[in-house]
Formats: C-alpha cells, sequence, structure tokens
C-alpha cells in the first residue's frame, strides 16, 4: 500500500489512517471529548470512562471538523474508508447525522460509525446511523446481568432496550451491520454462554459477525483474553469471524520527528512494543532504544505490562 497518512500535531477531530483488521485503511474522526462515554467497559483500551454520561450534545461543530478534513483530503491521503469512533461513544454526538452528510458530499469513499450501540433504542440516533454506510455495534451481553459486568452502563440504560433498538435497527437499514461480540475470560465464554448469544442473534440481522477478545490492555487488571480453542467453539457456534484470524498493515505518519508521531498515534489508538519497532523500522528510524527509554520516562504516556506486551498510551 503506498498511501501515506498526515498526522499533524494540530489535528483535533482527524485522525489516522490507522489500520483497521476490518475496515483497511481508516481515516479516524472523532467528534467526542477523551473517554466520554455511556458505558465503562471492563476491557476499554483507552482506560476507564473519565465522563459517564448519556445525554447527546453538539460538543463540536461539525463546520470545525469538517474544515480538518478537507485540509487532510488536500494531501491526497489514501484511505479506504472513513471512520467516525474516536475517543468515545459517537452517537453520544448531536451532529452525527449532519456530519455523515457533509462527509459523504466530499468523498465518495464509505464512511462507518463504530458504536456500542446503546443510543439504538433512539429513533433519532438511528435516524441518523442509517445515513452510514457501514454500522459497527457492539454486542456483549445476552442479558442484563451480563451487560452490567461488562459494560457497566449509565444507569439509565437498559439492557432490554439496548437489543430492541438493535433489532429495529437491523430491520430497517439498508446499509452493511457488523455486530461485534468481546469476549472475557471467564465472563462470557462459557459454553452456555455462547449458546445464549446464538439464540439472541436470531433476532438480529446482520451482515457479519465479527468475535474479538481482548488484546491491548484492559480497563482493569483483572480481566483476560479467551484462548484459542474457545474462540473456535465461538467460530463454530456462532459462525462469525474470529478478528484475531484477520491482518492489516502498518501504521503510517508524516510528522517528521519520529516521537512525535508515536504520540500523535496513541492518543487515540494504543501501540505495543512491537507494533512501534515495526512502525520505526518502517521510518529509517536508527534510535528505537532512546525513543522507547523516553516513552517509558513520559509523564504524558502510560505504560501497561499485558500478556508479554508493553502497551504504550496516551494520557
Amino acid at each position: 500500500m503506498e498511501g501515506r497518512c498526515i498526522l499533524m500535531e494540530e489535528m483535533k477531530y482527524v485522525y489516522g489512517p490507522v489500520p483497521s483488521r476490518r475496515l483497511g485503511i481508516s481515516l479516524g474522526i472523532s467528534s467526542i471529548p477523551k473517554k466520554t462515554c455511556n458505558y465503562s467497559c471492563v476491557y476499554c483500551q483507552l482506560g476507564r470512562t473519565n465522563h459517564l454520561t448519556n445525554e447527546r450534545k453538539m460538543f463540536f461543530s461539525v463546520e470545525d471538523i469538517i474544515i480538518e478534513f478537507e485540509n487532510i483530503l488536500k494531501q491526497k491521503v489514501y484511505f479506504d474508508v472513513i471512520t467516525i469512533v474516536g475517543e468515545g461513544e459517537p452517537t453520544l454526538y448531536l451532529g452525527l447525522g449532519e456530519l455523515i452528510d457533509e462527509l459523504k458530499k466530499r468523498v465518495k469513499k464509505p464512511v462507518a460509525v463504530i458504536t456500542n450501540g446503546a443510543l439504538l433504542y433512539d429513533p433519532q440516533v438511528r435516524l441518523e446511523l442509517s445515513k452510514a454506510d457501514i454500522v459497527l455495534p457492539t454486542m456483549n451481553a445476552y442479558d442484563e446481568e451480563l451487560f452490567k459486568k461488562i459494560n457497566r452502563p449509565h444507569r439509565n440504560i437498559k439492557f432490554d432496550d439496548v437489543m430492541n433498538g438493535l433489532k429495529i435497527f437491523s430491520k430497517d437499514y439498508k446499509g452493511q451491520l457488523w455486530i461485534e461480540i468481546m469476549f472475557v475470560k471467564g465472563m462470557n465464554d462459557s459454553i452456555e454462554s455462547l449458546k445464549k448469544y446464538a439464540v439472541v442473534l436470531k433476532n438480529i440481522e446482520y451482515d457479519k459477525l465479527y468475535l474479538n477478545t481482548v488484546v491491548r490492555a484492559p480497563a482493569e487488571t483483572n480481566i483476560n483474553s479467551i484462548d484459542h480453542d474457545r474462540m473456535n467453539d465461538a467460530v463454530k457456534i456462532l459462525g462469525g469471524i474470529s478478528i484475531e484470524l484477520l491482518t492489516s498493515i502498518g501504521f503510517h505518519s508524516e510528522i517528521k520527528d519520529d516521537y512525535a508521531a508515536i504520540t500523535s498515534i496513541i492518543k487515540r489508538h494504543p501501540m505495543n512494543q512491537y507494533e512501534i519497532k515495526t512502525f520505526l523500522n518502517s521510518r529509517n528510524c536508527d534510535s528505537k532504544d532512546i525513543i522507547f527509554k523516553k516513552l517509558e520516562k513520559d509523564s504524558k504516556v502510560i505504560l501497561i505490562n499485558y500478556n508479554g506486551y508493553k502497551i504504550y498510551r496516551l494520557k
């Protein structure tokens, strides 16, 4: 892939492109303040939610986001898809429908929205999401108890409402609906749990089902990934696609300074030590040891040891 991305330090809303195992090369749009969400999932790679809310707001103006987007387009950056996801739950953004409309006016590439699906019970949210070409909601629970255990939702959100909203949306939506289930060891990975997921999925009309597990440092320390055998069980019972079998190409940045390029990426997409090494090798960097030492001393960088990986993310 010859396309190069523009990751500029002054960019506030647009980031990447970054590699996505499901979507290819994704140009990200973040329309939500950092860690603003209506869930506080135990496995979240960004850490615990700082601002737990279920109120939709116009956090930023659509115009300001589009100005940044147009600046990126001028650089003729290669990407496969525009992904609205960012650092929080994108359906909390009151300008979501307008933003999708404005993006689609400017490019013919598909617009995807990665969402926890919590607000699908809201008809207005369903209407706005229907403008996207691809919607990727998570469905991590099959009952209220598990819902509270894994997703730790805002107190006003109920499992039955979320599922009813997803069912309605799945039947009305004309685009591609890709559902993802995140498996956490000891929480929702038993054979009995897999069979319960199968029952729930029968009531949803979807195009793809992705099966995922925890691969990056989660919000809580006692959260672990499931093993390969259990993932194979999930594939057999649910008929989905294991994300761990998918591959993605590496990260890119046009920021000349290697360290600044890395911190720009990990602001929204944590990287492990191998991803950083590969990234630096692609830039012919000969000071990798210095950069890693600087990352470990940087007060703005969180270093987490997880399953043999060192995960770097920005506070």
